[in-house]
């Protein structure tokens, strides 16, 4: 099976390493598979390529940025040069371009938005009139298939599968030989700029966390989407005097590693689909506060994970106190594993083949 995943961007975001991974995963399992993109690669992505070229993943991807009418001819010509059985349009603004298209291999139009995308009244009319030329649609979250029924209406073939955290990866034996964990008790959060990621409450709650836990100290990192808010996150630690014990950085290409020196990770934000960044955090066993909110309620029970109103500081830094006293954790994830999202994304790919050749 030739399989074809399409993303907006090559960029360190959570839909973009799920079909990193998904990729690397079905081409393991005998698949042949490629990544194309709508835009050029971002730098930050340049360690995840070389992972697929390594894992013999075709990489398609524009070396400028292309208006409109350039991305369907991009599109265009590297759906002909790689012959795919099915395309995995992960995003709506791909899943548009990938539909609008006269493709014959069938796309699956996965959503990963933690926001409603169609609340905005041109993608809800886009939609509706490409809606059919998805022959499946996948949502990672129950809340996307809410929003998509209640703006769209019912699809004949949609369904929730979670996103999958590659266990080997954030697992203590994954940094068998590194040596001791830091000492100094640290609090990470990664995760992109925007408001909805919610930074500005965690550098506010910190400001108790300093005062309590002197040592402390507090690692921001992630992709800059929104330039504005990434220079008011910096301006803000800079005015309540936190400079020295907050790092307002960028993105970065090691997770794991940061996850496993770190001591607690905050997450408090105010939507989100299916995160794979709080996936990451849970396989990894590190304590976890986060914002109460439903995508994240699963993990409700699991040990050393404090789910919370984060918009209330004081509780959030008092939840965070208490973090970084608390011990890592195995936590049960099954379900939630990469292969378990790999293997379910095969079998719809399986059915949408053999439904098109009907």
């Amino acid at each position: 099976m030739r399989i074809l995943h399409l993303v907006l961007a090559p960029r360190l975001s959570g839909a973009e390493v799920l079909a990193k991974d998904l990729a690397i995963h079905q081409q393991r399992s005998g698949e042949r598979v490629g990544i194309a993109s709508l835009m050029p690669q971002h730098d930050d992505f340049a360690s995840l390529r070389a992972e697929l070229e390594a894992n013999a993943v075709a990489c398609l991807f524009p070396t400028k940025v292309h208006g409109p009418p350039g991305k369907l001819w991009h599109l265009d010509r590297m759906v002909r040069r790689f012959r795919p059985d099915v395309i995995f349009a992960h995003a709506t603004i791909p899943a548009f371009y990938a539909r609008a298209l006269p493709i014959a291999a069938p796309v699956v139009y996965v959503m990963h938005s933690a926001a409603n995308d169609f609340e905005r009244g041109l993608l809800r009319r886009v939609e509706r009139m490409l809606s059919r030329r998805a022959r499946a649609v996948i949502a990672v979250s129950p809340a996307n298939v809410d929003d998509y029924v209640g703006a769209i209406g019912h699809h004949p073939l949609m369904m929730v599968i979670p996103n999958g955290v590659d266990m080997a990866r954030f697992g203590d034996a994954a940094h068998v030989g590194r040596g001791p964990r830091q000492t100094q008790p640290t609090i990470v959060q990664i995760g992109r700029y925007t408001t909805v990621k919610n930074q500005m409450q965690t550098v506010h709650a910190f400001q108790d966390v300093a005062k309590r836990v002197p040592a402390a100290r507090l690692l921001l990192y992630g992709v800059v989407e929104d330039a504005a808010y990434y220079q008011a996150v910096n301006e803000r630690v800079n005015t309540l005097g936190l400079a020295d014990r907050v790092v307002v950085g960028g993105p970065r290409s090691d997770v794991s590693s940061l996850l496993f020196d770190a001591n607690v990770y905050a997450m408090p934000s105010r939507s989100e689909g299916h995160s794979i960044a709080f996936l990451e955090a849970l396989a990894s066993g590190i304590p976890v506060v986060a914002s109460a909110i439903r995508p994240f309620a699963f993990a409700a029970d699991f040990a050393s994970v404090q789910l919370i109103d984060t918009d209330d500081t004081q509780a959030y830094a008092q939840a965070l106190v208490v973090a970084l006293s608390q011990s890592r954790a195995q936590r049960p994830l099954a379900g939630l594993t990469l292969k378990d999202t790999a293997d379910r994304y095969l079998a719809v790919a399986q059915r949408v083949i053999q439904a098109s050749a009907a």
